[in-house]
């Protein structure tokens, strides 16, 4: 590091936890985001801002009016842009270091996976469950560890599914893929502001945690948040030792 870097850096180097080597460690770091929306604003932000060394931004939307209410990274003038675009914009501004990468597409099949196998820690930042489930597929295929977030009206839930540690359960293990699940979105159900700003921060933590080495991370739990109440709580999350996405060594693609 520089000496404008450890002057930056310098609130994480005085945590014993982290110190010198944790904050070296999130500068070699590569982490991809998949969502530039409500999730995946304050996400973002607070990686880049943390000094995460390299970030990519997949989004294939626009944005739009109604984005501007919770999706923090996106401004008046950004309305019509692409989300990852506008995101990897803002972000230089935050910190100019970190290399941003934006890529304008809903990711699927060779190009996620050529992107997951890249990054050392993957945020599902999305709002549907055909993109969870193909990250998910492609974080076991790459042994990549997972931190995924969703926020509906005034509620929100976080996790970690790390394929490293053999123990660990998969987002299809909590969700099935093809089950009767309901798809619920922001666009018909609504969502309060502040919970996917709450819901982000804690993805970002989870995955700084991760590149770091420092703590305990959410893997076999689920944290969910009754943001009316604003009563926390967690579960428990048992791995299915007949996942048909981890329980096997190559899931379907």
């Amino acid at each position: 590091m520089n000496d404008d870097q450890l002057l930056r850096y310098s609130r994480h180097i005085l945590l014993p936890q982290f110190g010198i080597e944790g904050q070296e460690r999130l500068l070699r770091a590569h982490a991809l985001v998949v969502g530039a929306g409500g999730l995946g604003s304050p996400a973002a932000l607070y990686l880049a801002t943390a000094g995460i060394g390299r970030l990519t931004i997949a989004d294939g939307d626009t944005v739009d009016l109604t984005n501007l209410q919770r999706q923090i990274l996106h401004r008046c003038a950004s309305v019509g842009r692409p989300k990852a675009e506008s995101a990897r914009d803002l972000l230089a501004e935050y910190n100019p270091d970190v290399a941003v990468t934006a890529v304008n597409a809903r990711l699927s099949g060779a190009a996620l996976d050529e992107l997951v196998d890249a990054a050392d820690v993957v945020l599902d930042c999305c709002d549907n469950f055909a993109t969870r489930h193909a990250v998910n597929r492609a974080c076991i295929r790459r042994r990549k560890p997972l931190v995924s977030g969703a926020a509906i009206r005034f509620d929100g839930q976080v996790s970690v599914f790390d394929m490293r540690r053999g123990d660990a359960p998969c987002y299809h293990c909590l969700f099935p893929e093809g089950a009767d699940t309901e798809e619920m979105r922001c666009a018909v159900m609504g969502v309060f502001a502040p919970i996917t700003g709450i819901i982000g921060a804690v993805q970002a933590a989870e995955a700084l945690k991760v590149v770091g080495e420092v703590g305990e991370t959410l893997a076999g739990r689920l944290l969910l948040l009754d943001g009316l109440a604003m009563e926390w709580r967690q579960i428990r999350l048992p791995k299915d030792p007949h996942c048909a996405a981890c329980g096997s060594a190559d899931p379907p693609a």
